[in-house]
């Protein structure tokens, strides 16, 4: 089993793997420019393993590139926003 397969897999994934980034000193632009690159990649090579990841990928192809970014963002923020949840439990 993927992590695609499954969509809180994928964005309990995404939290690690933005936690390692934020941890190493990376700065939120940077994590904010690799997040739209990954949502790019993810968009043109992998084909949506679930509901959530089709809807993903639907918003990211109607959008503009700076709409793109901000998806990006919002992912981003989505998972940071569990990561931070779970150091205050």
């Amino acid at each position: 089993m993927s992590i695609l397969d499954n969509f809180s897999d994928w964005k309990a994934f995404l939290g690690d793997r933005v936690e390692q980034a934020k941890q190493a000193g990376m700065e939120s632009d940077t994590l904010q420019n690799v997040a739209y690159q990954i949502g790019s990649y993810l968009s043109e090579q992998v084909d949506p393993k679930n509901d959530q990841e089709r809807l993903l990928k639907q918003l990211w192809d109607a959008g503009d590139q700076q709409q793109q970014q901000s998806l990006a963002s919002l992912m981003v923020k989505l998972v940071q926003n569990r990561t931070d949840a779970n150091a205050g439990s």
